[in-house]
């Protein structure tokens, strides 16, 4: 019985294709636009989760004020005697700061502001390698001995910041300071690493002149804890040993203190927010398909009265009556989601593809996980069938001597 039932409604959709199709084409742009958003969204998500992996779970990061510009006004930035709380906290086991800011560069004649990022060259230099995932595709690191030496990130290298492509052994001029190349990082998708030049952070100190009664000003300060020791009670012990040595109260903190773990649930509920706006977006489509299917069905039920008046005569219930629509209006769904997921799925591989080719850009990336597929399905049948109750229930209650008269 089921089966025939199917087998009417697939008789109903293909014998008024035009129709069908028309009705069909919302579902296929909501379907397509959730699907090729999400499957984008999820591509970043799993890049970024994979690569804090890399970097491991063990690793605590602290930044001044509210993590984003230790330079904005007003906020107190951090120093090395800092780093010497953070390296004296229990269950710490490695420390390694980094100083971070915005310079002149001078390269072919002409004059840019990047982001200028001052590396320690003493065995801290690992973590701090380790932590940001670093790797060369030409050149060397800095190491030991190096002052005016540089590492470029990938966009710089490119041209894309400097307006001509920089190569190991050519020159740069940062705040009036000539600096040799010696090194290019692999692209990480991180504006703030491809888009920067690495130097050695006493040289860093130097000309940006960064003293502080304290010690030397520290834009990002990276720990390791104890093998074995739960980084979230080492990063809370970081966070009292600051306070302590800062003079500050529980909740009035002028630092962050966050573990890999942490940071990376910051990043997904950024995604996820970004999602779900996306999906909202996509979702007016979908309501726009489903009036579509809702207005094709009150149609359907017109146009079919008489159909419907022989099928009660002959021993129709209103309940085979009320599954033949809903089948019918469920399937118009189905197909839409079939094709919307398709186009979706192509879609977001093309904006993938575009990106890593011509952007280069190893963030965008899509991802296509089991239930994304099976999500979007349900939800085209289920908007379907949904679109398609109240057309069913008025073409089960047509009274079955008025639905034969009917012209």
């Amino acid at each position: 019985m089921l089966t025939d039932y199917f087998k009417l409604a697939w008789e109903n959709i293909s014998h008024r294709q035009i129709r069908s199709w028309l009705t069909i084409i919302g579902i296929v742009i909501g379907i397509a636009a959730v699907v090729a958003l999400i499957s984008l969204g999820q591509g970043v998500k799993k890049v970024i989760t994979d690569e804090f992996a890399k970097a491991g779970t063990d690793k605590i990061y602290v930044q001044p004020g509210n993590g984003f510009n230790s330079n904005s006004k007003g906020i107190v930035p951090l120093t090395e005697l800092d780093m010497e709380v953070v390296r004296r906290t229990k269950g710490v086991n490695e420390v390694a700061g980094m100083l971070m800011k915005g310079g002149k560069v001078e390269y072919n004649k002409n004059i840019y502001f990047l982001g200028i990022i001052g590396m320690p060259l003493d065995e801290s230099k690992k973590l701090l390698d380790e932590a940001w995932n670093l790797e060369y595709v030409n050149g060397r690191s800095l190491k030991s001995g190096d002052k005016y030496k540089a590492v470029i990130g990938s966009d710089v290298a490119k041209g894309k910041l400097l307006g001509k492509s920089v190569s190991v052994g050519d020159r740069v001029t940062i705040e009036g300071v000539e600096f040799e190349v010696v090194g290019e990082l692999k692209s990480m998708g991180d504006p703030g690493v491809d888009g920067a030049i690495f130097i050695p952070q006493e040289t860093a100190q130097e000309i940006f002149n960064v003293n502080n009664p304290t010690g030397h000003e520290v834009s990002l300060i990276v720990a390791r804890t104890e093998v074995n020791e739960n980084p979230d009670v080492v990063a809370d012990n970081i966070k009292r040993e600051l306070r302590r040595s800062r003079g500050l109260k529980e909740g009035e903190e002028d630092f962050t203190v966050q573990t890999t773990e942490q940071l990376l649930a910051s990043f997904n509920t950024i995604l996820d927010v970004l999602t779900a706006i996306v999906i909202g977006i996509a979702g007016i489509s979908l309501f726009v398909g489903g009036v579509g299917i809702m207005n094709t069905m009150y149609t359907a039920v017109l146009q079919r009265t008489n159909e419907i008046g022989v099928m009660k005569a002959i021993g129709a219930r209103n309940t085979h009556i009320l599954t033949i629509f809903m089948i019918e209006s469920g399937m118009l769904g189905l197909i839409g989601g079939i094709i919307g997921l398709i186009i979706g799925m192509g879609l977001s591989s093309l904006v993938a593809f575009i990106g890593r080719t011509f952007l280069s850009s190893n963030l965008l990336y899509a991802y296509f996980p089991w239930y994304l597929i099976v999500g979007a399905l349900l939800f085209a049948v289920i908007v379907g069938g949904l679109s398609g109750i109240l057309p069913a229930i008025q073409a089960s209650r047509q009274n079955p001597v008025e639905a034969l008269r009917y012209e």
